[in-house]
């Protein structure tokens, strides 16, 4: 890790109704319960939102030319999501984390412009995400070029 990097660790669960068959988007909640309708929730019970973030985390991710690595690991597996931060994130939701494709910005946004969203993920992950006791560990890089 090298000084320009800030990083946060998120704790979550998986979900008997995770399917990840979302185009643009991929979201962590701390929300418990998960109906089919949530197609880009990939984490469910998750320790933090975006609210919950450290201040030198989101200072980070609001830099100019910031970058983000969302690392998923989960049942021996693990992907990896590169997106950008922008100095017009808001970071303040109090349950959710969203990862978005597109630059669209709201109080959930986490990174925009991401390489990929929920449908992205390799299907054997997914099936590891729908196990309800499966524990799930999110490591997010926040880092300036």
């Amino acid at each position: 890790m090298n000084d320009k990097e800030v990083r946060e660790t998120v704790l979550a669960l998986g979900h008997r109704n995770i399917t990840a068959t979302h185009p643009l988007t991929l979201m962590f909640t701390k929300d418990t319960h998960l109906s089919k309708r949530g197609d880009c929730i990939v984490a469910v019970a998750a320790d933090k939102a975006v609210a919950d973030l450290s201040p030198k985390f989101k200072e980070a991710l609001r830099a100019p030319n910031a970058r983000l690595t969302i690392q998923i690991e989960t049942g021996g597996l693990t992907e990896i999501i590169t997106a950008k931060g922008s100095p017009k994130l808001i970071l303040s939701h109090p349950t959710d984390m969203v990862i978005r494709r597109s630059d669209f910005i709201s109080d959930r946004t986490l990174a925009i412009g991401a390489d990929k969203a929920s449908l992205g993920l390799p299907r054997p992950f997914i099936d590891k995400l729908k196990n309800s006791n499966q524990q799930i560990r999110i490591t997010l890089i926040a880092s300036s070029i």
